[in-house]
């Protein structure tokens, strides 16, 4: 009995013994997260309407104008720049979409473009890519905006979407209008866009409409000294007070693009009311943004 109580207590030491040399677990050791721009796009019907140079705009007599419910943006290109006499592409590029020669003339690849929704997350890059400065104004190319509007037709009021492309030439596959998709398989010029009318209150369906607008607006106030391409859609914004990049930034920083919709659909009002009537003669004129703010937050 001695014996087997002795055996026992060595198999137990033993037993603790092996556990003690067992090492104990590590934490892996954790990498700083990189600091990034983080830039989203939103759209602001009430800031300021303005004309391609900056100046506060109103609505041509003769024409109609609405602010749209905006559900998805894309923008092509975005730039930083250090002062109003720096030219367009002598500043910071955060960054410049991807281009294809496939529908013929270079063309902004659309189905690589990236859509968002207002207030989304755009793109996020490594502070630390930006050139160290102090930056005025930004420079944001925009592709694509998708839109509703009110409109009567019929003798209903209804609403309609609008897939607009405002990018200098987009090469497009096909697209999501709101529930029918549009094939194209070619490149398009700035002022492109497709109609779809929500037709739940008619007797009938009414089918998908494109065409051209006979212009785009493109807001740059320091057109003087830093001129964009016609065509572009190469809106400018100054910031607030200058943006400081000093590339030995520790924590994330914000970036909003704020995007004046204020009136910016506009049309050939016939009529003079004030209502869009495509049946009845009014046309497309412009689907340009109104102004652009950059704000850091």
């Amino acid at each position: 009995m001695k014996l087997y109580n002795l055996f026992y207590l060595l198999i137990i030491v033993v037993v603790c013994s092996c556990k003690k040399d067992k090492p104990e677990p590590t934490a892996p050791p954790v990498t700083p997260a990189t600091p990034m721009l983080r830039i989203k796009i939103k759209t602001d019907s009430t800031q300021a309407r303005l004309d391609n140079f900056g100046n506060p705009s109103t609505v041509p007599s003769g024409n109609g104008a609405v602010s749209p419910i905006f559900y998805k943006i894309s923008a092509h290109y975005i730039e930083l720049a250090p002062n109003q006499f720096t030219q367009l592409g002598a500043g910071a590029i955060l960054y410049d979409g991807v281009k294809t020669t496939v529908g013929g003339s270079s063309a902004i690849d659309f189905s690589q473009a990236i859509v968002v929704g207002p207030n989304e997350l755009f793109l996020s890059i490594p502070l630390s890519s930006i050139p160290a400065g102090s930056y005025e104004w930004a420079r944001v190319s925009l592709t694509y905006q998708n839109y509703d509007i009110p409109f009567k037709a019929y003798g209903y009021n209804l609403n309609g979407r609008i897939a607009s492309f405002v990018g200098f030439n987009d090469y497009i596959t096909t697209f999501l209008i709101n529930q029918e998709t549009m094939t194209v398989n070619a490149n398009k010029l700035q002022g492109f866009w497709a109609f779809e009318t929500d037709d739940s209150q008619l007797p009938f369906q009414v089918p998908v409409q494109s065409g051209q607008s006979a212009g785009t607006t493109v807001v740059n106030p320091i057109n003087a000294s830093s001129p964009v391409p016609p065509g572009s859609c190469v809106v400018t914004g100054q910031f607030a007070s200058p943006f400081v990049v000093t590339g030995s930034e520790t924590s994330d920083i914000n970036l909003t693009i704020s995007l004046s919709t204020n009136k910016s659909f506009e049309w050939s009002d016939a009529a003079g009311n004030n209502i869009f009537e495509p049946a009845d003669g009014d046309t497309i004129v412009d689907m340009g943004l109104r102004g652009m703010i950059p704000i850091i937050e």
